[in-house]
């Protein structure tokens, strides 16, 4: 048989429905002499059967069946490195696929200068809407070869081991293989990999497809979407204390600080976002096993943050567990604390009374935030709803508290205004706030989902209520942050001849907005939808504004 040029190794279990998408994207690369090994981790679905079929319809295609399931992606990535014949290897997990060209231009790559792997970009596609983003797109915009790691420590980032052709010979010759029995083994071989590297080349060209279902099934969830779990965070926390004792042990302890700030700025990123909706014993779990670990990283990679992160991470490290929930919600976006405190320094510091250690004050300290400065479009609010109360039909009468920590808005009643855009069409209700003490306002608006101008085939989609401030002609538009759980309210209704089925509930996830939801229903959804999406084309369109204008 004919040496293949490169051999990619699919790992699967129980996942018969999406295997032959990954396999037919292999057979359709533009470089032909491949090998694809079908990798099995003991599967107890149609898996075997497909994977049979697959290979007798294509003689590149082998497969390996592993005696017992491992519970993880390293097994059988390992066997199947055992039995590979090609001198460069890939990897590619069966729920995704390999864009035609990734082979060819990876595999050209390595021709061109000799080096220890090669990578590309990684296109990720949410499989809910479809939408398509690059991952770590700064890291991988121009091509380029590094001679290790310390050339740009930010590719720490960038921990995949599916986006990567590594050459067979480095691994071997450092005995490179994913560690077995743990989570998150990626991460540790990653960061094997670029600190053994003598020298990679990156690529712009997308060399994977990543598909993403942020709403899976806790039960069918990635390891990444099984952050409910406690044992999830132990297992991050585990490979990232191997990662560090893999940097000393190969005299790169230099790289700390920049592996620290991706570990905050990515992995612990990922658990925060949810901690609001964290109750109180998992909260201490979780700061049982994550402080000690935090209390090991550089001071530096802190530094580096977003202050708003800094202070949940603050909050964290002293048990605050009910500010950690509070400071936790917006992350990302330019929501305010309750209540600031004022130090003898002048100070603003997070919350009501001023930090009493040296490390909280430096923390906590918010006066990088401008609270009474930045322009006021930038403004930090904060909108939440004290309460909300369903009304006739569609209607809701919502209660809203604003706080205004760095007190830029002026005493005495302010004229807001609720925005909620579905469709092109903006709706405005109009409400006040008066003030009940220093920095809070409060207000009731009554808002009638009725009132919301539709496009005549309808709207389908999900959209969030923010609240519109004004200031000597200046305006400001911020998150309205919902109860973080109350009973869905659902109604049917017709609004310029389109009826829906209108849903109003808790977003379910940071930031925990109000969240409204429509669905076309009836003749809405079986008629005008399907002809406005037959009409509504670039051509058809093209050709109505040619007519409009010929007829001018």
């Amino acid at each position: 048989m004919t040496t293949p040029d490169v051999t990619v190794t699919v790992i699967v279990y129980n996942d018969a429905a999406r295997l032959p998408r990954a396999v037919a994207s292999l057979r359709a690369q533009t470089h032909e002499n491949i090998e694809i090994v079908i990798s099995d981790d003991h599967s107890t679905d149609d898996t075997p059967e497909v994977a049979r079929r697959l290979a007798a319809e294509d003689s590149r295609v082998r497969y390996l069946r592993l005696p017992e399931n491992s519970g993880g992606c390293s097994a059988p990535r390992n066997r199947a490195i055992d039995i590979a014949r090609a001198p460069y290897l890939m990897f590619l997990d069966s729920d995704d696929e390999l864009p035609p060209r990734a082979v060819e231009l990876l595999l050209a790559a390595h021709r061109e200068r000799e080096v220890d792997f090669t990578m590309g970009a990684v296109r990720r596609v949410r499989v809910d809407n479809g939408r398509r983003t690059t991952w770590m797109p700064h890291l991988v915009r121009e091509r380029r070869t590094l001679d290790g790691i310390g050339a740009d420590p930010r590719l720490l980032f960038e921990h995949l081991s599916t986006s990567k052709m590594y050459a067979r010979a480095f691994l071997d010759r450092h005995h490179l293989r994913f560690p077995e029995g743990i989570h998150y083994e990626d991460q540790l071989f990653s960061a094997q990999a670029y600190g053994l590297a003598r020298a990679f080349t990156i690529i712009p060209d997308p060399v994977y497809t990543w598909y993403i279902e942020p709403y899976a099934a806790e039960s069918s969830a990635s390891i990444s979407n099984q952050r409910h779990k406690i044992s999830n965070v132990a297992d991050r926390v585990h490979v990232q204390r191997l990662i560090d004792a893999f940097l000393v042990e190969n005299g790169q302890a230099g790289l700390r600080e920049d592996k620290d700030f991706k570990f905050l700025k990515h992995d612990f990123r990922m658990y925060a976002g949810d901690l609001p909706y964290r109750d109180d014993a998992w909260l201490a779990e979780f700061a049982e096993i994550m402080n000690p670990y935090l209390d090991t990283l550089a001071e530096g990679a802190y530094a580096r943050l977003p202050r708003p992160e800094r202070v949940v991470l603050e909050l964290l490290r002293e048990g605050d567990l009910d500010g950690v929930r509070l400071a936790a919600r917006g992350l990302g976006h330019p929501v305010a604390p309750r209540e600031v405190t004022a130090g003898a320094d002048g100070a603003p510091y997070w919350g009501g009374s001023v930090p009493t250690t040296e490390r909280a004050r430096r923390e906590l300290d918010l006066t990088d935030l401008e609270l009474e400065t930045r322009p006021f479009s930038t403004a930090f609010f904060r909108h939440e709803i004290t309460d909300l109360r369903p009304g006739p039909g569609a209607a809701l009468t919502l209660t809203v508290r604003t706080y205004d920590p760095g007190l830029r808005l002026p005493v005495g009643p302010q004229r807001a205004g609720l925005l909620l855009s579905p469709g092109r069409r903006r709706l405005t209700v109009p409400f006040r706030l008066d003030p009940v003490r220093p920095g809070v306002f409060e207000g009731r608006v009554q808002l009638d989902l009725t009132r919301a101008r539709l496009p005549l085939q309808g709207f389908e989609g999900v959209r969030h209520p923010q609240v519109r401030l004004q200031q000597q002609g200046l305006a400001h538009s911020g998150l309205l942050l919902a109860p973080l759980a109350f009973p869905a309210l659902s109604a049917r209704v017709e609004s310029g001849g389109a009826a829906h089925r209108i849903t109003v509930e808790p977003e379910g996830r940071n930031p925990g907005r109000l969240q409204i939801r429509w669905q076309p229903v009836g003749v809405t959804a079986r008629v005008l939808r399907p002809v406005v999406r037959k009409i509504d084309r670039p051509r058809v369109r093209n050709a109505f504004r040619l007519v409009t204008s010929a007829l001018k």
